[in-house]
């Protein structure tokens, strides 16, 4: 059987019904679909890559926005960061001793979205860290949060064995905390810094203060090497004064000691302490109620040591001369209240023996001569009642009588019924002793020529000579003698003051102090040591200042004089003389 095979027609052969034209439109439309298709599969295609390419992108922009931030995922959290890690300015003494500097260290943080398990976690990095509190740590482990600190300041080898724990989501940061090499020794000058390294007390928070602060937040402080800054003090006299000022708390049973060397022609402090004190590296013991710096945050009643203040103002007013005397055979009776001496002579004593024998009933009598408005007058001139400049935030504020009368004037004459802080003692005495210029403290370092641009004249020199004679016939004949120093020519003068006790003073708890200067010829230091509660000494007559802070005074002294470069002077005329200046 034959099959018929059909056969595929050319355009000559198309009969004359259908046509060439239908022909070629009926491919032209398959051509044009093909197209069509052709051309959106192209779109397709194009619009993926450029989605896939936009994708890309994206991830690239985070990865890059990442690689900038810190764990926390906030940009204020990075700035806080930074912040932290901001550098300090070292802290040096006048001869470069390093007493404050920035080390680096690491503290440990998590990002708890990335820790697979809180409880290993935890269970593992309290064989690092025994002091870790386990529950706090657990808390924050096991929370949403993006970023948590875990601990600050590891040492190197905690670090070490942390990572090679290998804890997913824990992470090191570096930053930088501070250290002080000296540990107690300057406490209450330097004072210290917050875990963040911002400085709360002393010269930190001072520094902070004025503009360090600032530029911490505006980020210029980052990785930058500050240049040191300059103390006044001198830290070997440092050393010396508080030693002595813990060996004086020991031998006496005191509750606290304190002293400063003030330089009484600048008025740089070049030692100032106040134990019991604190280690700076260890900031927490500040907290401590007894770790007040009393030199400066402290308000006392300043006991005889007031008398040469008031000798010097009935002196300057004119009114008293060294050759005037004074009837203190008797108690002085007033408002119900009886002023007595503790050794009275009971007789008529010249101003020199007044001040030697620490007569209250004859000093109250020159303050008498002054008059109330005058005496309160003196005392604020001369620095004593105001709050005193100082670059230390512990400033007190002193406190007097809202209304002075006649009763006030007399206690106040012998240091009761007013309190200010024993810095502003030593202040207003190198006063009296540099010529009677009036010179704010201070603990960088100034040059004389400064000092004398700011310093007020608050005596006549004639009365500073006058001073300085008074001060050394104590130390020869009176109750200095024990703070004296053979080379030296110490002048003082002992402060005995019966403490408050529940409203009423006390005779068995007492504040002592002693100011001296040496060489009192030339004075160029001050030198005032307070002791809080000192207890009679076995074999003693009494707890008085003469037998305690003056001792130590001259331990001071006799330590410090040949560092300060003093030179000592054995010739034969150590007796008090008259030597203007």
């Amino acid at each position: 059987m034959n099959t018929a095979v059909p056969r595929t027609r050319n355009v000559n052969e198309i009969p004359d019904g259908e046509g060439a034209s239908g022909y070629l439109a009926h491919h032209l439309r398959l051509d044009g679909s093909r197209k069509m298709a052709a051309d959106r599969l192209r779109s397709r295609i194009v619009l993926a890559m450029a989605l896939i390419g936009v994708a890309y992108c994206v991830i690239a922009g985070r990865l890059a926005y990442f690689g900038f931030m810190e764990p926390g995922g906030s940009a204020s959290r990075v700035l806080a960061d930074t912040t932290i890690a901001a550098r300090r300015p070292d802290l040096t003494d006048r001869n470069g001793v390093t007493l404050a500097t920035d080390i680096n260290t690491a503290s440990l943080y998590a990002e708890p979205r990335r820790v697979v398990d809180p409880d290993e976690a935890v269970e593992m990095l309290a064989r690092v860290l025994p002091d870790l509190d386990i529950k706090e740590t657990y808390k924050r482990l096991a929370s949403k949060a993006g970023f948590v600190w875990l601990k600050r300041e590891l040492t190197p080898s905690q670090q070490a064995k942390i990572l090679n724990l290998g804890i997913p989501g824990v992470g090191f940061r570096s930053e930088t905390r501070r250290f002080y090499p000296k540990g107690t020794l300057t406490a209450h000058v330097t004072g210290h810094v917050n875990i963040d390294n911002s400085g709360i007390a002393g010269i930190e928070k001072a520094i902070d203060d004025r503009g360090l602060r600032d530029l911490r937040n505006s980020g210029m402080t980052i990785d930058q090497a500050l240049e040191p800054m300059k103390l006044s003090i001198d830290a070997r006299v440092q050393y010396f004064l508080r030693d002595e000022l813990e060996k004086g708390m020991e031998r006496y049973s005191a509750l606290a000691a304190g002293a400063v060397v003030l330089d009484v022609n600048t008025g740089e402090v070049i030692a100032m302490a106040s134990v019991p004190d604190y280690d700076p590296n260890h900031p927490v013991e500040a907290l401590q109620k007894d770790r007040l710096n009393r030199m400066s945050g402290g308000l006392f009643e300043m006991g005889s040591t007031f008398k040469l203040f008031t000798t010097a103002m009935a002196i300057d007013s004119g009114l008293v001369t060294l050759n005037d005397k004074f009837d203190a055979s008797k108690p002085i009776r007033i408002a119900g209240f009886t002023i007595n001496d503790f050794h009275g002579k009971r007789r008529v004593l010249s101003v020199p023996e007044v001040f030697i024998y620490s007569s209250n009933i004859g000093t109250a009598k020159m303050a008498d001569v002054v008059g109330i408005e005058g005496h309160k007058a003196f005392l604020h001139r001369i620095g004593l009642l105001d709050r005193m400049q100082f670059e230390l935030p512990e400033v007190a504020t002193p406190s007097e009588p809202a209304e002075w009368k006649k009763i006030n004037s007399i206690t106040i004459s012998y240091g009761h019924g007013v309190s200010t802080t024993p810095l502003q003692t030593a202040v207003a005495a190198a006063a009296l002793m540099n010529g009677g210029k009036l010179i704010p403290p201070t603990l960088f370092p100034r040059t004389r020529e400064q000092a004398d641009a700011i310093a007020q004249r608050v005596v006549k020199a004639s009365t500073s000579e006058k001073m300085r004679y008074l001060m050394r016939l104590n130390a020869v004949k009176g109750s200095g003698g024990r703070a004296d120093v053979p080379g030296y020519r110490v002048g003082g003068k002992t402060g005995t003051a019966e403490k408050v006790v529940n409203g009423r003073y006390s005779s068995d708890k007492r504040f002592n102090a002693f100011l001296a200067s040496f060489p009192i010829d030339d004075p160029q230091y001050v030198v005032l040591v307070i002791i809080d509660e000192p207890k009679r000494e076995e074999g003693a007559p009494s707890a008085v200042a003469g037998l305690n802070a003056a001792p130590m005074a001259g331990n001071i002294i006799r330590r410090a004089a040949p560092v300060l470069g003093v030179k000592p002077d054995f010739g034969v005329t150590q007796s008090p003389v008259m030597v203007s200046r």
